[in-house]
């Protein structure tokens, strides 16, 4: 899949994001903007088929979403800034002001953790997986 072919299926999507994350016209609730899209990206990458996308279409799916977030968000407008805001204080404070489930806030800390920082996310996953390493 083409970025072309990625940008026609999730440009409605991706409006729609903006839409509910404005405060205006011209104003952007850029926290809420950070969740919605760490949302996406996490709900496609756990079933890209559901999406029409196989697992190649993800990295053109990753450039387009980068690129959408830096027109709303400029310079810290990537996937893996809107997954370090998750991880913060401030991320915890959007969250809860959205008044998102556990479930969705253990979702993003979840994929925040795989995208900040893999090998301890994978060392700590072995652990869980693997009694025998557990100390």
């Amino acid at each position: 899949m083409t970025q072309t072919d990625v940008a026609a299926r999730f440009e409605e999507v991706l409006d729609d994001i903006e839409e509910r994350s404005a405060l205006t016209d011209r104003f952007v609730d850029r926290d809420l903007f950070r969740l919605y899209l760490a949302t996406l990206w996490a709900n496609v990458v756990l079933n890209p088929s559901d999406a029409g996308l196989t697992e190649e279409d993800l990295e053109p799916l990753h450039d387009y979403l980068n690129l959408r977030a830096g027109r709303v968000l400029g310079s810290q407008g990537t996937l893996t800034d809107c997954f370090r805001f998750v991880n913060s204080k401030e991320g915890e404070r959007a969250m809860k002001a959205a008044r998102l489930n556990q479930t969705h806030k253990e979702l993003l800390l979840y994929f925040s953790s795989m995208i900040l920082d893999p090998d301890g996310h994978r060392r700590w996953m072995d652990m869980v997986l693997d009694p025998d390493q557990r100390g």
